[in-house]
Order: structure tokens, then sequence, then C-alpha cells
């Protein structure tokens, strides 16, 4: 008489607000893994912002619904199946499916990564979307140089921390847009050489801080006239990158721009770009992230974690705006 183990995970049933349609159930726990599977107990999970725009139906997910959450997470693998060579039970993997707010998840040996033991948790259940987005930013698009200057709006994410951090250790400096006036003393504390509330003055107070230095690059993860704005400060012949949702308005950017100043509009998903990327490239993008995290050159701060079972108040804490760091969950126990 076979005894079955139940375990919590995360899942909605409709589009709405998070805290609302998100429900912690009880499931199965995985069987034993396929011969190129692994189980991994999961030890820590991001609420990241994809995660609530997904929820809220602004933003690319599942068609089918209930449907299990979460972008983000790291554990310890757990089992492994017969053909997988490569992974030991209790090394420390990064999962990239995207079902990770649960205790335990059956996947693919290909779908998790190893990485440094000695790795705090809860930095790398942050670490598969905001670092290497920042980091493909910065290295993608334009070739910057030493000196060059780049623009960012919500320079208060984690993403904005990453761009921060990341172009002041390559000597490239850094204008960071804020909504508001009481996230400027923060940003400023990590290193930016510039930051400014926006609004549709963002160009002139940009030149009067930064005069006629290069700034070929800017960072929007708005849209809106937020874009706008961006593009007005950039040189002429700067790219505007755009890589989020949050206005949840078309990017705007004007005949002005794009016609005399030469400036072009694009998009970055990292979806599109580890959907294209050979396996040994993407151990590579987070081998590299690992090394910045373990020496200190990037870190996101954590305000808060839960537990899967206070799933409404995790979420509703992370839908507000004035948080100092990002909400994880911890589905096997609180990390000291």
């Amino acid at each position: 008489f076979y005894m079955e183990h139940h375990m919590k995970a995360i899942e909605f049933d409709r589009h709405g607000p998070p805290h609302e349609v998100c429900h912690c159930i009880e499931v199965a726990e995985p069987n034993a893994p396929g011969p190129e599977e692994v189980v991994v107990a999961v030890e820590a999970c991001s609420i990241n912002p994809a995660d609530l725009l997904l929820i809220e139906g602004r933003y690319p997910g599942p068609k089918q619904l209930p449907a299990r959450l979460g972008i983000e997470g790291v554990g310890r693998v757990t089992a492994t199946g017969s053909g997988v060579g490569h992974l030991d039970t209790g090394q420390r993997v990064l999962l990239l499916e995207r079902t990770n707010w649960t205790e335990q998840i059956c996947t693919a040996a290909n779908n998790v990564i190893a990485i440094d033991q000695g790795i705090d948790p809860l930095q790398a259940a942050m670490m598969k979307v905001n670092p290497p987005t920042a980091m493909l930013m910065l290295s993608n698009y334009i070739d910057l140089a030493p000196g060059d200057w780049v623009i960012q709006n919500a320079s208060n994410s984690a993403v904005g921390y990453h761009v921060i951090r990341l172009a002041r250790a390559r000597g490239i400096h850094t204008v960071s847009v804020v909504r508001r006036q009481s996230a400027v003393a923060t940003v400023a504390a990590l290193g930016a050489d510039l930051v400014l509330v926006d609004d549709e003055n963002l160009a002139e107070k940009v030149r009067s801080g930064i005069g006629d230095a290069n700034l070929p690059l800017a960072l929007d993860a708005i849209g809106g006239a937020a874009c706008l704005h961006l593009a007005q400060s950039l040189s002429i012949g700067g790219t505007v990158v755009n890589y989020g949702f949050l206005s949840g308005e078309p990017c705007m950017i004007t005949p002005t721009e794009t016609i005399v100043r030469d400036i072009t509009l694009r998009g970055f998903w990292l979806a599109n770009h580890l959907g294209k990327a050979t396996r040994q490239a993407i151990e590579a993008i987070f081998t590299e992230v690992t090394s910045l995290i373990m020496d200190g050159t990037i870190a996101a701060p954590v305000e808060a974690t839960y537990g899967l079972d206070e799933v409404k108040t995790a979420l509703a804490h992370a839908g507000r705006g004035e948080r100092s760091g990002k909400i994880l969950f911890t589905p096997g126990g609180p990390i000291a």
C-alpha cells in the first residue's frame, strides 16, 4: 500500500489581482525521476514583477488555467534519473522552468544549471532574470567605451541596481531616472552618477548634468511617455532598448527623435535570448552572474520572505510600490 505524500504549491485559476487569484494548494509530491530527470527541493523563489504581470494577464504566460507559477527559483537536487551523470544529490541548482513556487519540482536535467554551493540562496533565487537582463542589455546593443553614459528608468528596480553596479565596474556612467523624489537617495547610494525624477523636462536636466558627453544607450522598463523622455535625452544616433511593460502603454517616440536625431527603438526579452542560446552560452551567462554575486559586484536587497501558505500576504506585499527590496518565498522554511 503506497502512501502518497503531499506538498504545497501555488497556482492561479483566473487573471486578476495576484493576492486574490493565487492559492496555496496541496499536490502530490513528485514520483521518482525519469532517466533524464531530476527532483529538486526548492530553497527560495522570488516574486518577480513579471510574475505579477503574468497573473494579471498583462504578460505572456500559460494559456490553460489553473496553472502553476514562479519564473525564478533555486534549490538542491534530491534525486537523479539513471541517465543523469553530471549532477549529484545535494548539488545547488538554478531552475529554468516557470513553475517554481512549490516545495519540490521534478524536471528535465537540462532545465537546471549547477551553481556554486557557496552562493547565498536568496540572491541565487533572483539571478535568473534580472542580472542577465542588465548584463546583456549593456553588451548587446551599443559597444560602450569607458567614459560613455547610459540612461535608464525604473532605476530603483533590481535590474536598475544591477545596471548601475555593472556599468560602474566597466567605467561607464549612469543617469538613473526614478518616478518619485523619495527614491533619489536610495539610488544615489548605489553609486549612480546622476539621479533625476522623470518629467517632460528630463532631457534638459540630463544635459545640464552631463553636458555634451556621449549618451548612446537608454534602457526603458516603462513604455509610454517615459520612453519618449529617454529618447529625447540620448545623443544623436542613440538606441532605446525597451525591456518592460510597467505602464501598460505603447512606447512613445516622435518622428523628431527617429528622423532628425536618428534614434532607434529596440526590444529585449530574456526569454527570447535564452531560447536561441546554446546550452554552453546559457551556462556561461549564469557562471558569470554567479561570480558577480559572489564577489559583491551585484546584489538585490530583500525586504521579506514568506512561506508558500502565506501567498496572499506575500503577493499583496510584493504589489506595494514603496518597498526597499524583493519579496521571496522560502518553501522549505526560513533561510538564515
